[in-house]
């Protein structure tokens, strides 16, 4: 397939913080013998660096701090072949987010955004040709800021759940939850497009809240599920944009997903997106 999508990413950049534990602390309580590791992530940061390795032609509008974790993240989204020259540097520090993994995968994140609450679109321009993908890991003033501007494709991942403006439930052309997100925004019922994840039972596209694809997913053990939706995200969106039919698109951002909770990180390598359209091809670089 031809991969014909220039995207924009507009959304959160952190440095991740990980503790991997055999299980995760009931409240109150300590779990010795962890693994800590450091490594890129933010749910916009993750979006970008999958769908540039994916291969759509990426930029990223975000914030990062005058230190150096904001340096490490700007030239890991470059090493990913996302442009960076959109990415503004703020006054407050790089975001951050804390994470705990247990050995099935499952996780905790607090997140601290940081830099992340002074991105802004003073400057951007949008393109008639550009895809734009954004998160809620960023304000919702510019959330709602960003849906006028655009004069492409809009794709809004409402992630963490919050309630969305009904302007900007009217002006998204495709949202993207996971199944719990969806219980907990019932106005996406009324939505033009949306898709929803259910784990390890697959993903769905419903339209004005009827269902009208599915495809199942591949069954893994995961190491981690941290960043397996974004890499979704991204997936689908470059999909759909590219001319895929809904449940082929689906199928394919599926195998995205099951590639991404086998790595530890949350932006792991990928092979290009017309890899993922044919089951018996591998879902990694390494098996290759």
């Amino acid at each position: 397939m031809t991969i014909a999508c220039a995207l924009t990413v507009v959304g959160s950049i952190n440095a991740d913080i990980t503790a991997t534990t055999d299980r995760l602390p009931a409240a109150g309580e300590t779990v010795g013998g962890g693994r800590l590791s450091r490594s890129p992530g933010g749910k916009g940061a993750n979006q970008a660096a999958a769908a540039a390795r994916l291969g759509a032609r990426t930029r990223m509008v975000g914030a990062v701090g005058r230190d150096a974790e904001g340096q490490e993240m700007r030239q890991a989204l470059r090493a990913a072949g996302v442009l960076v020259d959109d990415i503004a540097e703020a006054t407050a520090e790089t975001g951050t987010a804390l994470i705990m993994v247990d050995s099935a995968g499952e996780n905790q994140i607090a997140v601290c955004e940081g830099a992340n609450a002074e991105v802004s679109l003073d400057g951007i321009e949008f393109g008639e040709d550009e895809t734009v993908l954004t998160q809620l890991e960023i304000s919702m003033d510019l959330i709602t800021e960003l849906a006028a501007p655009v004069p492409g494709h809009l794709v809004i991942n409402a992630a963490p759940a919050l309630p969305l403006p009904a302007e900007v439930v009217d002006r998204a052309d495709l949202i993207i939850v996971n199944e719990t997100e969806y219980s907990l925004l019932p106005q996406l019922q009324e939505a033009r497009l949306v898709a929803v994840t259910y784990g390890d039972r697959g993903s769905a596209l419903l339209a004005h809240g009827e269902q009208i694809g599915f495809a199942e997913a591949l069954a893994r053990k995961p190491v981690s599920t941290v960043g397996a939706g974004d890499a979704f995200c991204a997936a689908l969106t470059i999909g759909l944009r590219s001319g895929l039919p809904g449940e082929e698109a689906l199928r394919a951002a599926n195998r995205v997903g099951a590639a991404t909770v086998m790595d530890a990180s949350a932006q792991p390598e990928f092979l290009t997106l017309d890899h993922y359209l044919d089951s018996s091809t591998p879902t990694v670089k390494d098996e290759r």
